[in-house]
């Protein structure tokens, strides 16, 4: 048994606090589970002000032939 996962809490979190039905609950993977509780599984998504900043450091023009 892993000890990586506290499953019962898993569980209730998902069972009693989502209502998923023990079928749903199973066919998730950890992060989805994760994610549907609002915990993030990675880096925060880009903002508007770094993609800004990638447009200016790298500008679209068209191909020239």
């Amino acid at each position: 048994m892993s000890d990586r996962f506290d499953w019962p809490g898993l569980m209730r979190a998902g069972m009693v606090g989502l209502q998923l039905h023990p079928t749903q609950f199973w066919e998730l993977t950890p992060a989805e589970l994760l994610m549907m509780l609002g915990h993030s599984a990675g880096p925060a998504p880009m903002g508007r002000a770094r993609l800004d900043e990638l447009a200016r450091a790298f500008p679209d023009t068209p191909n020239e032939v």
